[in-house]
């Protein structure tokens, strides 16, 4: 547990002296929540204000958060034509994985705009291996694009080693709690990546090109009034983590939570902290840079 409310009361102790260090507040700011997990980044993206930082510049496995890159550097390159044949190698590549998948069909063609779907909303590793052999050209292409584009947007802290989050056999990837935030805000200026994130549930009919699909988001607060999204992940070394953002009065919040060790609890911790986070005005935390 990340004893935030202790420190924003000025209390200390040992355990807490050795935390990274929190968003300053100012006296008359209602005290933040407690929050849990190994790391919480909160922050106003419109203007790159920290409002809460715990751990937050920790490098750590970051699970199918990784499929946030995926998305926004698929709708970077793709265009509004593309289809995108799934092979049989994507559906064993999930199983082999023990990932959750989107339950693609080997041979259905899908545009790349329903199957961002497919790898949001059930955290599709089989939709993310699609798309990454799709526009890499090849899985191992496509890694190497992720990393360029996090060395673009100054994500300094962050290493993709697939295109979904699972762990491999040469290692885990890696980012942070800020990285992802930032990152997130990024993504979240794009009308469809929101439009994806913020979506409860989708169906695709039957047509015939593929069969019918109905996809679930595991985001339990994704559809409530101004919130976007944005992405559950977990891993057993990456315990649940959760990308959360939403507008409020006029203004974006984007957060992040890593390590978390009890998953309904994330969602309950998210939504404290966009509400809080929407009472504070955002003029006086400052980013920690």
């Amino acid at each position: 547990m990340l004893a935030t409310s202790a420190l924003v009361s000025g209390l200390s102790s040992p355990a807490i002296a050795r935390s990274a260090p929190t968003a300053v507040l100012a006296s008359t700011e209602r005290r933040a929540p407690e929050v849990f997990g190994r790391a919480v980044y909160l922050m106003d993206a419109a203007n790159g204000k920290s409002l809460l930082d715990e751990n937050a510049a920790d490098r750590m496995p970051i699970a199918s958060l990784t499929k946030v890159m995926t998305a926004y550097l698929v709708l970077s390159e793709a265009k509004p034509a593309d289809t995108v044949q799934i092979a049989q190698q994507d559906a064993d590549y999930a199983e082999a994985g023990g990932g959750t998948t989107a339950d693609l069909r080997p041979g259905d063609r899908i545009p790349v705009g329903e199957l961002l779907y497919g790898l949001m909303l059930p955290s599709g590793a089989d939709a993310a291996h699609a798309l990454a052999r799709h526009y890499g050209p090849g899985v191992d292409g496509f890694v190497r694009k992720m990393n360029a584009t996090a060395h673009r947007l100054g994500l300094r802290d962050t290493l993709y080693v697939n295109a979904d989050g699972l762990p491999t056999s040469n290692g885990d990837g890696y980012s942070t709690a800020r990285d992802q935030a930032r990152l997130a805000a990024i993504a979240l200026r794009d009308e469809r990546f929101r439009t994806v994130t913020a979506t409860r549930s989708h169906s695709l009919a039957e047509s015939a090109e593929h069969r019918s699909y109905t996809w679930t988001n595991t985001n339990r607060i994704a559809g409530d009034p101004g919130v976007l999204g944005v992405k559950t992940g977990f891993t057993n070394d990456a315990g649940f983590c959760l990308t959360f953002a939403a507008d409020r009065d006029g203004r974006r919040l984007v957060g992040v939570i890593l390590g978390e060790e009890v998953s309904s609890r994330r969602f309950v911790t998210a939504e404290s902290l966009l509400d809080w986070g929407g009472d504070r005005g955002g003029d006086t935390a400052r980013d920690q840079v």
